[in-house]
C-alpha cells in the first residue's frame, strides 16, 4: 500500500465517505487556491478533483504571514451537501471559523459563512437524530499548565448555518501536562460518542489520543490505551515521525480506516505528509494499526518527468494566477506559480523565454528561507535566504534553461546544463525554518516571464 497517500505538504487530513466514494481535504496555510480537495475509491489512490477556495472575491489570504491562513479543515456530507468548516488564520482582514457548502465536491464552494467561537481546528458531526454538532480547540480557559487547550462543542444549525444553544467544554487532553489538545473530530458507535483529538504538538511528540461518552455533550472518559497511536517512542531516526491528527472513516464493507499526517523525516523538507492506516474496534475502543502499532512506510514510486497538472499549481496569497498551455507557464507582472516538492529525489525545471532579470526558479519554504535561482541581462544567479538574511551563492553567464535538483538531502541548483550551487536543504526545513510548511517548487518573476518546457519528476 502507497503510504503516504498523499505525498508533499498535504497535512490535516479529514475525510469522509459517500457511498463508494472517499474525499479528502487537507491544510494549505497562505498558498491559493486552496483547500485542495481529493477523490479516492480505496483510501490509497487520491485524485486533485479541486479547490474549495478558488476565487478572489470568496476569501481574501492578501495580508496572511508564512504558516498563516487556511488551518485544519474537516470535510463531511449530509442530505446531499458536502460541508467544509476551516479557520482562517492571520488575515488582517477578518480570521476565525467558516463554513463552505457544495453539491458536488469538485466545486463550486459557497461563499464563507463566519461562525462564532475561537480556537482552530473545527469541525463537523451530524448525529442519527437529525441534530449537528460544531467542535473546536482553543487555549484553556483556566489552564492547569501552559500551552494547555480544551476542546469545546456547541450544536450546529445547518438550515440557518450558525451556532446554537449551549457551549460545552468536552476535553483537555488524555496526558497531564500534555499541549495541544487538537483537532477533534466526533463519531457515534454502538450507542458511543467518540471524540478523536491529537495532542502534544504537531512534530516529535505528536499523539492520537481517543475519549468517548454515552452523551454527546459529555463528560467523556479516555481510552485506557492513551495515546492509541504515537511515533514519539520511536526515536528521532525513526522514517515517519510527527504522527498525529487523525480522522477516522467507516468502509463500505463495515471496516475502518484512518487518514492522519505524519512527515517523512524530522529535517524533512516534504513538510507533513497525508497516511493512511487501517483502524479496528476492540471492546468499544478503536485500535490504530492492529498488530504493528505504528504507520508503516510504503513509498510510492516516483513519476516520471511530466509538466504538473493544473490543480497543483499554486501561490502564496490571494492573486492574479499564472495561465498554464501545455508545458507552457505565463505569469503576470510579479508572481509565482509553484506545485509541492512531493518526494526526496526531485528535478524540477523550465526554459526561460521571457523575462527581466529576476526570472527563474525558487525553492520557498517561507518569505524568509528559500533558494532562488535567476537568469537576465545581469547572467545566471543563485541566492540562498535564511531566517530572512539573504547571501549570493554563484555566478554564471545568461542561461534560459534553468533545473533544480534534490537527492539525499541536498538541492542543486543548474543553469545552462551547468551546476552552480549544491546546498544542504536541512535549513528549508520546519525543524530548522520553524513554521508548519513543507516546500514549494516555483517559478517565479518580478515582472512578468513566460517559462516554456516546464516539467517535474518527483
Amino acid at each position: 500500500m502507497p503510504n503516504p497517500v498523499l505525498s508533499g505538504c498535504y497535512p490535516d487530513p479529514s475525510v469522509t465517505r459517500v457511498g463508494g466514494d472517499y474525499y479528502l481535504v487537507t491544510s494549505s496555510f497562505e498558498y491559493f487556491p486552496g483547500l485542495p480537495v481529493f477523490h479516492s475509491t480505496d483510501l490509497e489512490t487520491f485524485t486533485q478533483i479541486g479547490n474549495a477556495v478558488d476565487r478572489a472575491d470568496q476569501l481574501d489570504l492578501s495580508g496572511v504571514p508564512s504558516s498563516g491562513g487556511l488551518y485544519a479543515a474537516t470535510i463531511r456530507h449530509h442530505d446531499g451537501v458536502f460541508f467544509i468548516v476551516c479557520t482562517l488564520v492571520g488575515s488582517p482582514v477578518r480570521g476565525g471559523h467558516f463554513l463552505l457548502t457544495a453539491t458536488d465536491p469538485a466545486g463550486p464552494w459557497s461563499d464563507p459563512v463566519w461562525l462564532e467561537g475561537d480556537g482552530i481546528d473545527p469541525s463537523l458531526f451530524f448525529d442519527a437524530d437529525g441534530r449537528a454538532w460544531f467542535t473546536a480547540t482553543r487555549p484553556a480557559r483556566t489552564p492547569a499548565w501552559p500551552d494547555q487547550t480544551e476542546v469545546w462543542l456547541r450544536e450546529f444549525d445547518p438550515v440557518a448555518q450558525t451556532l446554537v444553544g449551549d457551549e460545552h467544554v468536552l476535553w483537555t487532553g488524555a496526558v497531564v501536562g500534555a499541549v495541544w489538545a487538537e483537532g477533534p473530530h466526533l463519531y457515534r458507535r454502538d450507542g458511543w460518542y467518540y471524540l478523536l483529538a491529537s495532542e502534544g504538538g504537531t512534530e516529535f511528540h505528536h499523539a492520537v489520543t481517543v475519549a468517548r461518552s454515552r452523551v454527546v455533550t459529555g463528560g467523556y472518559t479516555g481510552d485506557p490505551a492513551n495515546p492509541v497511536l504515537t511515533h514519539r517512542t520511536l526515536g528521532h531516526g525513526h522514517p515517519v515521525t510527527n504522527v498525529g491528527h487523525a480522522d477516522l472513516v467507516e468502509t463500505p464493507d463495515g471496516g475502518w480506516a484512518a487518514v492522519l499526517l505524519g512527515s517523512r523525516g524530522l529535517d524533512s523538507t516534504l513538510g507533513r505528509e497525508s497516511f493512511r492506516v487501517p483502524v479496528v474496534w476492540e471492546h468499544g475502543w478503536p485500535v490504530f494499526a492492529p498488530g504493528v502499532g505504528q504507520v508503516l512506510l510504503g513509498e510510492p514510486a516516483a513519476p516520471a518527468r511530466a509538466m504538473p497538472g493544473p490543480l497543483e499549481w499554486s501561490r502564496p496569497r490571494t492573486g492574479p494566477l499564472a495561465a498554464i498551455d501545455g508545458d507552457t507557464v505565463t505569469i503576470a507582472g510579479a508572481g509565482f506559480a509553484g506545485v509541492r516538492q512531493r518526494h526526496p529525489t526531485f528535478a524540477f525545471g523550465a526554459r526561460v523565454e521571457s523575462g527581466a532579470d529576476a526570472t527563474g526558479l525558487m525553492v520557498r519554504q517561507s518569505d524568509v528561507d528559500h533558494l532562488r535561482l535567476t537568469t537576465g541581462a545581469a547572467g545566471a544567479v543563485a541566492t540562498r535566504t535564511a531566517h530572512g538574511v539573504t547571501t549570493t551563492l554563484a555566478t554564471a553567464p545568461a542561461a534560459d534553461l534553468l533545473e533544480i535538483r534534490g537527492h539525499d538531502g541536498l538541492v542543486e541548483l543548474w543553469a545552462g546544463g551547468a551546476l552552480l550551487a549544491t546546498v544542504d536543504g536541512a535549513f528549508l526545513g520546519s525543524a530548522e525554518a520553524g513554521g508548519f510548511l513543507g516546500v514549494w517548487l516555483a517559478l517565479v518573476a518580478d515582472a512578468g516571464g513566460r517559462f516554456g518546457g516546464v516539467f517535474y519528476a518527483g
